[in-house]
């Protein structure tokens, strides 16, 4: 089985400050959801691992936040790609919790419910904390120039984990998972 882990706000939708505040603001990014339908008729699990603070800091609701996945789900769908499962730590910054990134804890539990190794999964952001949360259990950290993966690259450079593939957006990754994959 093929897992691909998706951070959201500046992966698949343009990132709103200070953050989404329902369905109404969730506008997708050019090629994403041409991205996930190509993961998706490729055979690919595509599952999203994300930090939803302002559910801790009772900015929003939970049944807010699944609003906001479902007109995600639903915009995928139409395109005939899938959302396969949605991950999220609702926990404050402060909170310590084990799944915030750049803690592990959410790929941890995406790899033991999908059995995957993973080794082998892509995991996609535009923040330095997606990759740091890959690259602390061995996942293959790429970094998208969307979101705020230009400033990302620019200003942690130094910083960003061996072997981290730099990419200009989601399709571009999922052009080049699919190369990769069809040329075995």
């Amino acid at each position: 089985m093929k897992v691909i882990v998706l951070d959201r706000d500046g992966v698949i939708n343009e990132p709103r400050k200070p953050f989404l505040r329902g369905p109404e603001d969730w506008v997708p990014l050019p090629g994403a959801i041409e991205a996930i339908s190509l993961l998706t008729q490729w055979g690919w699990r595509v599952v999203l691992a994300i930090n939803q603070s302002v559910i801790g800091r009772g900015l929003i609701t939970v049944d807010t936040m699944n609003a906001i996945h479902e007109r995600l789900i639903k915009q995928a769908a139409t395109e005939g790609g899938r959302i396969h499962a949605i991950f999220f730590c609702p926990h404050a910054a402060d909170a310590n919790c084990a799944c915030r990134k750049p803690k592990p804890g959410m790929l941890r539990t995406i790899a033991q419910r999908f059995g995957v190794d993973i080794t082998k999964v892509p995991v996609v952001g535009d923040r330095l904390r997606d990759l740091q949360a890959a690259a602390a259990i061995g996942a293959q950290p790429w970094l998208v120039r969307t979101g705020f993966g230009a400033e990302t690259e620019r200003e942690a450079a130094s910083e960003l984990p061996p072997g981290t593939q730099v990419v200009d957006d989601l399709l571009a990754v999922a052009k080049k998972l699919i190369a990769q994959t069809s040329s075995r």
